[in-house]
């Protein structure tokens, strides 16, 4: 099955379907190959993986598929040059940045080939990534899981906004909220040409997370998630008391350094490894509430594809 956009041509896809790189739950190659090989774009999160897990996981993906794979790449990390260097080693087909500037990696990956796509949370940072010469970008807007933008102005919203201001200048991927075919159709109907699945390719076998944080996000609702820490890399989580104590002390106007000392108590990985869904960060989307089934990752890709065509096919001509 394909299904051809802007994104499709630009990554050699089949799919306007992206998996996202989550940390721990994609820092490996079991997610992103499967995602790759049923024709949408695996993303490894690089993240929290030292450089000899992240060179096995890039030469596993390239072991497994001729298929076009991605990296994402957090900018602020420690250690980000060393990585940098490795992914430029590696000739990693796609690089996703986020939180940083262009400036830091596209000239280097321009040169040996590698697609470029930044991710953003506004039309100005949009704008100045497009001036700049990434490839396309990924809009994140408030619904997403993680560390969405900290005006949470909705993917709906953001999306749309975005694809206006640039006026057809590079491919737009939506971000946040998506979770089947009827999400897919909204994004392309609103000027994107693909959409970024998260949450949703967390229940699957192949995400790397404790099996208690998948039955978390099954069990999760549409309004189960909260969005704590504004000011300290504010994230969105599933409801546990990690996420009640924060929202007490910022409820209460407490002292920034006791906010500042209970949001870094608490981490993903306690949740993503050690399986603490009541003292770690359950970062998830709000689309949480619309996933309610484990699925292998490739038939997710099936599914969302399937789903699509059938919404397409009966909306109103």
């Amino acid at each position: 099955m394909k299904i051809e956009t802007s994104v499709t041509r630009l990554l050699g896809i089949d799919l306007p379907i992206l998996q996202a790189g989550m940390s721990w739950a994609s820092s490996n190659a079991a997610l992103p190959l499967a995602v790759s090989r049923a024709g949408g774009l695996g993303v490894i999160a690089a993240g929290p993986m030292y450089p000899e897990a992240l060179a096995r996981a890039i030469d596993d993906l390239r072991a497994g598929t001729d298929r076009p794979f991605a990296v994402n790449m957090p900018l602020y990390r420690k250690g980000a040059d060393e990585i940098l260097d490795l992914l430029e080693a590696k000739r990693v087909p796609v690089l996703i940045a986020s939180q940083g500037g262009p400036d830091r990696y596209l000239t280097r990956f321009k040169a040996i080939g590698t697609t470029c796509l930044h991710v953003v949370a506004g039309e100005a940072h949009a704008l100045k990534a497009a001036d700049k010469g990434v490839d396309g970008l990924i809009v994140v807007g408030g619904e997403a899981g993680g560390h969405p933008p900290e005006q949470l102005v909705s993917t709906l919203v953001l999306t749309r906004a975005v694809v206006r201001a640039l006026r057809g200048r590079l491919p737009v991927i939506a971000s946040g909220g998506f979770a089947d075919g009827a999400g897919l159709a909204a994004a392309l109907a609103l000027g994107a040409g693909a959409a970024n699945f998260g949450t949703r390719f967390m229940a699957t076998p192949e995400a790397g997370i404790a099996d208690s944080y998948k039955q978390a996000v099954l069990a999760a609702g549409i309004a189960d998630t909260r969005t704590v820490g504004r000011g300290m890399g504010m994230i969105r989580a599933i409801a546990n008391p990690f996420t009640e104590r924060m929202e007490r002390l910022e409820q209460a106007a407490a002292p920034e350094a006791d906010r500042r000392a209970a949001f870094a108590a608490a981490t993903l990985k306690m949740a993503a490894l050690d399986g603490d869904i009541a003292g770690g960060k359950l970062e998830a989307g709000q689309s949480a509430g619309l996933v309610d089934h484990l699925l292998p990752a490739a038939e997710i890709v099936r599914e969302i594809a399937r789903d699509y065509l059938a919404v397409v096919n009966g909306l109103p001509r």
